[in-house]
């Protein structure tokens, strides 16, 4: 049984990652808040569009994360390389797939989206950009996988410090047009991206080869594609990648949603989003944690431990999150500013902010106990969870949103109706089902 110590020693390394990684988000929206309200609704449409098709990789790496933890429990040590290595070759097809995809439909599925023609516009600048970054992400977080897997989590703050600092560097430079480089505005902030997401791979590979054991892991040596063992991954995969996919996939509808409200509302929910994103990394990484602990608590023999690692996991995040939504609440101007310096907007985003702030305290042991039913191995479990809270998290969303047009704070609610299921939901099944003798 692990303690809390021991668990937020694998947690902190994630969660520090997770920071790091979403300074590019960060960054992107507070340069581009201090370009044009164009440019800052026009890179949240084109993020959420890049990231809706990212996610189908993230969740593959994540139903690899599951057998490589599993087979880590279990001290099976040479059978986590050949899962590595498929789940990069898949991965890398992928990519090339996507982006594929992406030149010859991106546009048309974004005209259907975005209504602005200014937006639109600007978004298409993004996005031409932007999705270069798919062969190095899709690859990226294979490693991440790994890592997490087999508990060796540090490496992802590292990794991800150096992804933050080239991205923060280069936003500044290509988007303002310093030291010498060209001003490119919102097509700078992609580009920045694109190149930060290559330094993060290139880390990866240093990094491994110097580091860890190849042989002990099985990484010694490349092999040919295994379709009968990619099969078995994606047994477990294919439903965190639909799950994943979903997931993001809503919220991008709910920023369709509130484009339509207006530009001025569109800017809103983008400055909010960019906070959401920073208050969801503490949750994010304890729901990994409890994700790989699960995972590797049940292949080592202690399922008998699993509920309690569960509530000790989440008592922790909850708490955590309690001290975050208490220093926005003190200090919102002070947040916000960093984003612009628009006072009217600044004052527009207070509510929403605040809407966002309760729903992440709800998160914070929803997504944990979420997660844990994805970590003993019943990913399609998961997936039909989701998809049934996804269900309400839509209807709502068009019947509040398109039926009454609100204001942006109303919409945000959509947030709190999503983790209060989903926490439910997931309780009821922890509870009830039969997820302790499931084979990964």
């Amino acid at each position: 049984m692990y303690n809390n110590k021991q668990i937020w020693s694998i947690s902190y390394p994630i969660l520090l990652g997770l920071l790091a990684q979403n300074i590019i988000n960060v960054t992107d929206t507070a340069f581009l808040g201090h370009v044009s309200e164009v440019a800052l609704g026009a890179s949240a449409m084109g993020g959420l569009f890049y990231v809706c098709i990212y996610t189908i990789a993230f969740g593959f790496s994540v139903g690899s994360q599951i057998v490589i933890a599993r087979r880590n429990g279990e001290q099976q040590n040479r059978d986590i390389g050949p899962v590595m290595i498929q789940g990069c070759i898949f991965l890398l097809a992928l990519a090339v797939f996507v982006f594929g995809f992406t030149k010859g439909f991106g546009r048309s599925i974004i005209r259907v989206m975005v209504s602005s023609d200014v937006i639109y516009d600007a978004t298409m600048e993004f996005v031409n950009w932007r999705i270069f970054g798919f062969f190095f992400s899709f690859a990226s977080v294979m490693f991440r996988a790994f890592y997490i897997g087999i508990i060796r989590t540090k490496v992802l703050t590292i990794n991800a410090i150096v992804m933050a600092l080239v991205n923060v560097a280069l936003d500044y430079a290509l988007i303002f047009g310093k030291f010498g480089l060209p001003e490119m505005g919102i097509e700078g902030a992609a580009i920045a991206s694109v190149i930060a997401e290559a330094s993060s791979i290139l880390f990866f590979l240093i990094y491994t080869y110097i580091t860890v054991d190849l042989k002990k892991y099985g990484l010694n040596k490349l092999r040919s594609f295994d379709v009968i063992l990619l099969v078995r991954i994606l047994n477990i995969s294919c439903f965190t990648m639909l799950q994943y996919f979903l997931s993001m996939f809503t919220f991008f509808v709910f920023f369709m949603v509130v484009e339509r409200l207006g530009q001025r509302e569109l800017a809103i929910a983008n400055i909010v989003r960019s906070i959401y994103i920073l208050l969801y990394i503490p949750v994010g990484a304890l729901a990994t944690t409890a994700n790989s602990l699960v995972s590797n608590t049940i292949g080592a023999g202690g399922v008998q431990h699993v509920m309690g690692l569960i509530k000790k996991i989440a008592r922790m995040d909850f708490f955590i999150m309690l001290g975050l939504v208490g220093v926005i609440v003190l200090f919102p101007n002070l947040i916000l500013s960093v984003y612009t310096k628009d006072a009217s907007l600044i004052s527009d985003c207070i509510s929403s902010m605040y809407v966002v702030c309760a729903a992440m305290l709800i998160a914070s042991i929803a997504n944990v106990a979420f997660n844990s039913i994805s970590g003993t191995g019943n990913t399609r479990a998961a997936l039909m969870l989701e998809s049934g809270t996804l269900v309400f998290y839509v209807a709502y969303l068009l019947i509040v949103g398109i039926g009454f047009k609100p204001p942006v704070e109303i919409c945000f609610t959509t947030e709190i109706v999503y983790y209060t299921l989903l926490l439910i939901s997931s309780y009821i099944y922890l509870k009830k089902a039969n997820w302790q003798n499931k084979k990964v």
